[in-house]
C-alpha cells in the first residue's frame, strides 16, 4: 500500500518541480507529471559516496527530495512519485526489477524500484529514477520508444517477464521487472546493500544524472558528458572546487561537502582509465 503525499505535501511536491497543471487521474496529468518531475530533480549518488546512504523511510524521502532540493536514486523517485500519484487518485503499484539481469542474474532483483500505473484498464510503466532517462509514461507493451537523444525496447523475456532497455544515447543499460507488487523486503535488502557494499557500483563511482528536453547530463566520477541532438561531449573536471561548481550550476545541487569526494575521485578515475 502506497502512503499518499498530504495536500500540503502535494503543494509542495508541485512547487519542487515546477508543475501548475491539471490534476485529474488521467494520462494527460500523468504524462505532465513524470515529465515535469525528471526536468527538474536529478538522479544523484551524493548521500551514499560521503557515507550516509538512504533508506526506504519514505518522509525522508521527501524531506530530501522535496524541502531540502536534492536528488537522489529510484528508491526515492518513484517512492516520491508513487504517493503524488496515490493523493491524486491514480491507481499505483510498485514494482521491483533487475538492472542488468542478463548478466548479473536473479541476483540483480531489487536492484531498481519503478512502477505501474493502470488508466482505463491499460497499464504505463513510470519510471522517474532510471538515471533520469525516461522522459515520459510509456504503454506497458512490446514495442520500441524513441526520446532523444535515446532509444530503446520495452520486451517480454524469455521467461515472461518484462524488460526496459535503453539501446541507444548516453547511458546504454537495461532492467527486468515482473508485473507484480514489488517484494519490499528485497528492495530494502537491495537498497542497504547498493548502499554500503563494496561492490555496489554506488558505492564505487560518483554518478549524477539529470534529464534536459532534449538531451541529457551525466557526471561520472570527474568526466562530465552533455548529449544532445547532435551526440556527445565530454569533459574532465579538474579540482573539488570544480566538481563543487558544476554541482551547483548544472545539476542545481548545493552540496559543498562534495569536496571531500575528490581525492577518492581522482583515484578511481585513474585506477580505471590510466
Amino acid at each position: 500500500m502506497i502512503d499518499p503525499l498530504s495536500p500540503a505535501q502535494l503543494d509542495a511536491y508541485f512547487a519542487r518541480i515546477g508543475y501548475a497543471g491539471r490534476t485529474a487521474a488521467d494520462l494527460e496529468t500523468l504524462t505532465a507529471l513524470h515529465r515535469a518531475h525528471v526536468l527538474a530533480i536529478p538522479f544523484e549518488n551524493l548521500d551514499v559516496q560521503l557515507g550516509t546512504p538512504p533508506g526506504l523511510e519514505q518522509e525522508s524521502i521527501f524531506a530530501k527530495l522535496v524541502e531540502a532540493r536534492r536528488g537522489g536514486w529510484c528508491y526515492e523517485h518513484n517512492g516520491l512519485l508513487g504517493r503524488a500519484l496515490a493523493a491524486l487518485g491514480f491507481s499505483v503499484m510498485r514494482l521491483s526489477g533487475g538492472v542488468l539481469r542478463e548478466l548479473r542474474g536473479e541476483q540483480s532483483m531489487g536492484s531498481h524500484l519503478c512502477l505501474k500505473v493502470t488508466l482505463d484498464g491499460a497499464p504505463y510503466l513510470v519510471d522517474v529514477g532510471f538515471g533520469s532517462t525516461q522522459i515520459e509514461p510509456l504503454p506497458l507493451a512490446e514495442q520500441t520508444w524513441a526520446a532523444e537523444p535515446m532509444t530503446g525496447r520495452i520486451l517480454r523475456t524469455q521467461d515472461g517477464l518484462w524488460g526496459f532497455a535503453i539501446e541507444t544515447g548516453p547511458t546504454p543499460i537495461s532492467y527486468d521487472f515482473p508485473d507484480a507488487p514489488a517484494d519490499e523486503g528485497l528492495l530494502a535488502e537491495k537498497c542497504e546493500w547498493q548502499g554500503r557494499d563494496g561492490e555496489s557500483p554506488f558505492v564505487q563511482n560518483l554518478i549524477v544524472q539529470q534529464r534536459t528536453p532534449d538531451g541529457h547530463l551525466m557526471l561520472r566520477g570527474k568526466v562530465l558528458t552533455e548529449t544532445g541532438p547532435d551526440g556527445s561531449a565530454t569533459r574532465e573536471l579538474t579540482s573539488q572546487e570544480e566538481l563543487v561548481g558544476v554541482l551547483r550550476h548544472v545539476f542545481a545541487l548545493d552540496v559543498p561537502e562534495a569536496a571531500r569526494l575528490w581525492s577518492a575521485i581522482e583515484e578511481r578515475h585513474a585506477a580505471l582509465f590510466s
